[in-house]
């Protein structure tokens, strides 16, 4: 089955309203003057969604949020709601990155819960997984990959349309370093084994993303890797220049 390519930035907590709306305006005149290859989703920070997503409206760049809780609504001060993503013009969400689950201790469970809001929410789920360098040195990628995707996933709402996996490595963000491109395939060649005995109905149709310190000098070898669907883009992703050269490395689909 062709998967068409995608190719999401993570922009993190960065950005004011000036730099952030020059980044898209800048993204979204190069996707409107020579549609990609690939699908494009930019996930701002939650304060400049509505205004992204305003300009990147009835273009072919695509907005999402970096996190929702899993109630609808209610009284969880500070949170944001997967309905609200979708009234800020939202049509992507990313759950589960390792700055949360590492850094703010979501579980597994939690990031399920919250994957089947989104689902519920008519968003599609960016979900990401990956091993820390402890894992990585005691040979446990494998099993690490297959025990997120056990816990996180749920079986009910899962289509190829609406979710997405993003492997990425914790050592490898933001550090500049990547895993060679054979551990790449193999991981990846894993999580769709896996996939196919949790969603078998939707595994050869999931997109599998990379993310970890990709750039737009090694961004068509790893997109050249089997069953590498696309990227999942963190610092690159804040430069148009930079996120643009990992557009134009994106095969139409794989």
């Amino acid at each position: 089955m062709a998967r068409r390519v995608m190719i999401a930035g993570n922009w993190k907590m960065n950005g004011l309203a000036a730099d952030g709306l020059a980044l898209v305006r800048e993204i979204d005149r190069r996707a409107r003057a020579a549609p990609p290859a690939c699908d494009i989703v930019l996930c701002p920070p939650a304060t400049l969604l509505r205004a992204v997503s305003g300009v990147a409206a009835g273009g072919p760049v695509a907005t999402g949020g970096q996190d929702c809780h899993n109630e609808a609504k209610g009284a969880f001060t500070g949170e944001v709601s997967a309905p609200m993503l979708v009234d800020a013009g939202a049509a992507w969400v990313i759950l589960g990155h390792s700055e949360r689950r590492h850094g703010l201790g979501e579980t597994d469970e939690y990031i399920r819960a919250k994957v089947s809001a989104a689902h519920a929410a008519g968003l599609g789920a960016i979900l990401c997984i990956g091993e820390t360098k402890a894992e990585r040195d005691a040979g446990a990628t494998l099993s690490r990959l297959s025990s997120q995707l056990d816990a996180s996933l749920p079986r009910d709402s899962v289509t190829g349309t609406n979710t997405v996996v993003a492997y990425e490595p914790v050592w490898a963000i933001g550090t500049g370093r990547t895993p060679t491109l054979a551990e790449i395939e193999a991981a990846h060649a894993h999580m769709r084994l896996w996939l196919a005995t949790l969603a078998p109905a939707a595994a050869d149709a999931i997109r599998l993303l990379y993310g970890g310190s990709v750039k737009p000098d090694n961004a068509a070898t790893i997109l050249a890797v089997s069953d590498v669907d696309g990227a999942l883009v963190g610092g690159a992703s804040l430069k148009a220049d930079d996120f643009w050269g990992i557009v134009a490395a994106a095969p139409v689909a794989r």
